[in-house]
């Protein structure tokens, strides 16, 4: 799904339990980055959020929404083979949900906690996907947990404004895999460049320029 600037936004927006927001240092260096892009264009992985429809509008961007995060919250039946002795994840069923995307057309994608949520095998081929939609320069936002966070996987985080996050507080679903690292995020990057900030809530912000 894709909403123009010209368009009005996803209705619905419904925050319940959500905290003050925010501020980012992380979104105010990526809106500095990008400052010279008359329109850019941003994908949304999380759940559909008013607020940050109305935020990417308000800057002039095309949106595009694929919320990647429920289904692989669920754990749902669709995206895991279990037929051999161990589940398999089957990134490529998550992937069908992407809307229709011109390679390299991509300004920025945000992934929010999706990285802590998949499979460490099948990390590359997603970073990959997101990589090959962003064009120079373009970047990765989203978190990565700190090794103290273990709950926390039904949060749901979105923009409040341009520079500033809303969210619903802390969840207490254990996060499912090992903590990833900030080297281990640079090895999946063609370009390695990581720019990490580290907040008070337990996870780091993270912007992977390609």
């Amino acid at each position: 799904m894709s909403v123009n600037p010209n368009q009005e936004g996803v209705a619905g927006s419904v925050r319940p339990g959500a905290k003050p927001a925010i501020p980012s240092r992380a979104l105010e260096w990526l809106w500095q980055h990008l400052s010279t892009v008359s329109h850019p264009q941003i994908l949304d992985c999380g759940s559909v959020r008013q607020a940050t429809v109305d935020a990417l509008l308000g800057r002039g961007s095309k949106v595009y929404l694929a919320d990647l995060l429920t289904p692989v919250r669920r754990a749902e039946a669709a995206l895991w083979d279990r037929s051999g002795k161990h589940p398999v994840f089957l990134l490529d069923e998550l992937l069908k949900q992407l809307p229709d995307i011109p390679p390299a057309s991509l300004s920025a994608v945000f992934c929010w906690h999706l990285l802590d949520l998949i499979p460490r095998e099948s990390l590359p081929a997603l970073v990959a996907r997101f990589c090959s939609m962003l064009g120079p320069g373009g970047m990765l936002y989203g978190f990565l947990r700190e090794p103290y966070l273990a709950q926390g996987v039904e949060a749901a985080w979105w923009l409040e404004t341009l520079t500033a996050l809303g969210n619903t507080g802390e969840g207490r679903e254990p996060f499912p895999y090992a903590v990833l690292t900030n080297r281990e995020m640079e090895r999946l990057l063609p370009s390695g460049s990581v720019k990490t900030f580290l907040t008070r809530s337990g996870r780091r912000e993270i912007l992977a320029v390609k």
